[in-house]
């Protein structure tokens, strides 16, 4: 019971495990399924985006399936330890999500609509896990890299939670902060259902839909 508590605890920046200074693995860096780079410098002319919603294997085929989306990666986002292994971040002793790094085509598709997304393939109201998946690893985020992002994902959650009222959810519990650094996930996890097709898979939407991502520029 202990252990559990503290998985869906976020760990103190003094309690987290210290890390390293250089990752203790290498990966490949190209996607197995777009043939493109999952790893920057990325074109000036795309855009990049960080979502967490569960568990990454499901969360990277939605948005490399997405068109307009150029390229994605598994890692962890938001926590503290420098450079950390899935087992220390599944320990909840690191203080980061599940993430996918989402590099798009902004005159293919907007970010609203990666937002949407976003909403709409996850259940955000459940704070440290996703269904029957336990632990900080698995919070709802949004980790934003310009100022633009942080208000339009802002706005959107905003709207979201409307939707979700209606329907009988509670509240959002979605972290949105700026993104820090992103490590990315060992190569066994890199397009996981590519490679597995028939892998776990947890995610679950509400059913809601996301009253977002519909503007001008959204394709998808």
């Amino acid at each position: 019971m202990l252990f559990g508590r503290k998985k869906t605890t976020m760990v103190d920046a003094g309690e987290a495990i210290i890390g390293r200074s250089h990752p203790e693995f290498q990966i490949s860096g190209r996607h197995a399924v777009l043939n493109t780079s999952m790893e920057p410098p990325f074109a000036k002319e795309y855009e990049t985006a960080v979502f967490g919603l569960g568990c990454f294997w499901g969360a990277e085929r939605l948005f490399w399936q997405t068109e307009g989306v150029v390229s994605t990666a598994v890692g962890y986002a938001g926590g503290f330890t420098e450079n950390p292994s899935y087992e220390e971040v599944c320990s909840g002793r690191t203080g980061h999500t599940e993430a996918v790094l989402v590099v798009f085509d902004p005159q293919k598709i907007s970010y609203e609509s990666l937002l949407r997304v976003f909403w709409e393939e996850h259940n955000p109201t459940q704070g440290m896990r996703q269904g029957n998946d336990v632990g900080s690893q698995y919070r709802s985020a949004i980790y934003t890299t310009t100022a633009e992002q942080a208000t339009i994902a802002a706005a959107s959650r905003d709207a979201y939670q409307a939707e979700l009222i209606k329907s009988g959810y509670g509240e959002i519990t979605t972290e949105i902060a700026p993104a820090g650094p992103f490590y990315f996930a060992e190569e066994y996890h890199q397009q996981y259902l590519h490679k597995i097709p028939h892998g776990y898979c947890g995610l679950a939407g509400t059913g809601v839909g996301c009253p977002i991502g519909l503007g001008v520029g959204a394709t998808s």
